[in-house]
């Protein structure tokens, strides 16, 4: 048994160059705190690892459906205020609240997707950009409980360890992320939601003359999507310990679709590569605060001019060959397939 699982793992991960990469980050995202415990280090870490989950769950619902999303922030600030209202009047601790804000994202989710379902392209993203907009009015109508525009403060903290709360949200990120990228595997036999998702974004009539429900996978694209933007909402609501109209901010929005465009759309990996690099960079440009944000958007641009599908994917396609018969991914400089055994060149 333990050796056909090393087989599968060294044929599964260690022979794909991409996959070993995405092993050693992630040893070296849980074993950080050992090279530094920096409190502000540690906190940018902790935010990264939040919109980690909320740009992949951006690029899972928008990337691989094609129902482009600008208003992904919906999710995260409902979760967010969902969250902080239970602690705040409940009394409820974070270990409570945040799969219940995650929750009531993915019934926002579902409400939303329905009036959404007969559009496309620009027309369902102005719909989706219109939903946080809407919230935020209704929030600041109603001060006395949501505390309009200064938020709820006062929050409980996922834990009195600034470690702690890293780890939590990289365990927290480690298992969303690879749920996600499991369900949009479309060379995976053991779900057919990867392939059902990427037939919609191509071509959706030719998916439903196929037989495919495509009403059904969209709505489940945004219960989805809206889950896990939910649990990174909930998240960061109680590392920042107030939930305030920042959470549906549509800066937030867009910063997600940067995030998936930089590293590369439809991946999810390109998600978790966008904000890595992104988030952490713009937090050290802060040495050079005049020229911030033109430095910021020179890198942004430079690199969607010379890599357009993405940093991450450019990296992949230039270490990685697929199979023209089997389709499964093999090196670069490989002459032949590892598997069937057919010309790469």
């Amino acid at each position: 048994m333990i050796r056909r699982l090393l087989k599968d793992f060294q044929g599964d991960v260690i022979a794909i160059p991409g996959r070993l990469i995405a092993l050693v980050f992630f040893l070296l995202v849980f074993v950080l705190p050992a090279v530094t415990k920096d409190p502000y280090i540690l906190r940018i870490l902790i935010f990264t690892n939040i919109f980690v989950i909320f740009a992949v769950s951006w690029d899972f619902l928008s990337g691989y459906t094609g129902q482009v999303n600008f208003g992904h922030a919906l999710f995260f600030g409902v979760a967010a205020y969902t969250a902080g209202m239970l602690n705040h009047y409940f009394g409820l601790q974070p270990w409570a609240t945040i799969p219940v804000g995650a929750i009531a994202a993915v019934i926002i989710g579902v409400l939303t997707c329905f009036p959404a379902l007969r559009l496309r392209g620009p027309y369902l993203s102005l719909v989706t950009l219109a939903f946080p907009l809407i919230l935020l009015a209704i929030i600041k109508a109603f001060p006395d409980i949501t505390g309009g525009e200064h938020g709820i403060s006062g929050l409980a903290r996922l834990s009195e360890s600034r470690v702690t709360e890293y780890y939590i949200t990289v365990i927290v990120m480690t298992v969303s992320v690879l749920i996600m990228w499991k369900l949009t595997d479309a060379k995976s036999g053991l779900v057919r939601t990867g392939i059902i998702l990427h037939a919609i974004r191509e071509d959706e009539i030719a998916a439903r003359a196929t037989g495919i429900n495509t009403i059904n996978y969209k709505i489940l694209a945004f219960a989805i999507g809206g889950f896990f933007a939910g649990i990174a909402g909930a998240l960061y609501t109680h590392v920042m310990r107030i939930a305030g109209p920042s959470t549906l901010e549509m800066t937030l929005s867009f910063n997600a679709v940067i995030w998936c465009v930089f590293g590369g759309i439809v991946s999810i990996y390109g998600a978790v590569f966008g904000v890595y690099f992104l988030y952490p960079l713009l937090e050290g440009l802060r040495v050079m605060p005049e020229i911030r944000f033109l430095v910021f958007a020179a890198i942004i641009i430079a690199v969607l001019l010379f890599m357009p599908e993405g940093i991450a994917v450019w990296i992949r396609d230039k270490i990685e060959r697929e199979c023209p018969r089997c389709k499964l991914s093999n090196v670069a400089w490989r002459h032949e397939c590892r598997a069937c055994g057919a010309s790469l060149r």
